[in-house]
């Protein structure tokens, strides 16, 4: 029995080194929050889909300390602020970010369309300026530099990305602790096929209608439309998209590319002929699958 129970310890050591850090992002009461008797759907198919999130949290994928670069990626996945695509656009890209050497972070935040959420416009953003926060507050344990964070976002998840990076000290939620006496902002961030604008006609309509109702004021539009609310102080943006996306017009990511060269932010765009929408790592196309070596390229030239 003593070499099965060394054996069944080594491995379950083995197992438990494995495991991912999944940290909620509220330790106390989450705001915007109500109890309700909705419960969070997981569905696993083609891709696994999260829908009605009632918890919020960042799983946290660490590479290998002799390869880390100090650098991190927060990664929101997109689902029109309806469903998470917590796979194909999270986890998948935690992955491919550790072979590089650098901490990919999946936030699972809540969704607007939730019963369980008030205020539902200030629900994704609230637990993006966490999330944010959060990885700063542990860079000395998980060997991050908190001078190097930075962002990515998908579909509605590059609205939620653009919105940290142009609402970043909004004051969205009352402080809770420590951690949230650090910055919010971003060091970098890309946006991948992203909504930016939700005025007519180049916005996607269930992404604005999760996010602000059926009949939101113009103030809210504008608000939220993250193409005018680039500054100077908006983080250097890496953008990607496709001419022929029908779901996102590329005309989202120009928009917003345009405002970054206006306020003189360093900015970098690809724009590939064909695509569609939602090609994540592009493994599928030839010449899709080349973009993640241009982003990282783009990563480490950050760091110089």
């Amino acid at each position: 029995m003593k070499p099965f129970f060394f054996l069944f310890s080594c491995l379950f050591s083995m197992t438990t080194f494995a495991q991912n850090t999944v940290l909620p992002l509220w330790p106390n009461d989450i705001p915007n929050s109500i109890k309700t008797d909705e419960k969070e759907e997981v569905v696993s198919a083609d891709i696994v889909r999260i829908a009605k999130v009632q918890v919020p949290q960042i799983e946290v994928y660490l590479p290998a300390k002799k390869i880390a670069t100090g650098q991190a990626v927060l990664i929101f996945p997109g689902g029109g602020y309806g469903i998470l695509a917590y796979d194909w656009e999270g986890t998948d890209f935690a992955k491919f970010l550790n072979g590089k050497g650098i901490a990919g972070i999946v936030v699972k935040y809540r969704l607007p369309n939730s019963k369980s959420v008030t205020e539902k416009h200030k629900v994704p953003l609230q637990d993006a300026q966490r999330a944010l926060r959060t990885v700063r507050s542990k860079a000395g344990e998980w060997n991050i530099d908190p001078n190097n964070v930075g962002i990515i976002g998908f579909s509605a998840g590059g609205h939620l990305a653009s919105t940290l990076g142009t609402h970043y000290n909004e004051v969205v939620y009352a402080k809770q602790d420590d951690i949230d006496q650090l910055s919010a902002r971003p060091d970098f961030m890309t946006l991948a096929y992203p909504v930016i604008t939700l005025g007519e006609p180049n916005t996607h309509g269930g992404s604005r209608k999760n996010l602000l109702g059926e009949n939101p004021t113009q103030q809210m539009v504008d608000h939220f439309s993250n193409e005018l609310q680039v500054t100077t102080d908006t983080p250097p943006t890496f953008l990607l998209h496709a001419s022929d996306d029908k779901a996102v017009p590329v005309e989202n990511s120009l928009l917003f590319y345009t405002a970054l060269v206006k306020n003189q932010v360093p900015a970098e765009m690809h724009i590939y002929p064909t695509g569609g929408h939602g090609f994540a790592l592009g493994l599928q196309e030839t010449h899709l699958a080349s973009w993640t070596e241009q982003w990282v390229g783009w990563l480490t030239n950050l760091k110089n």
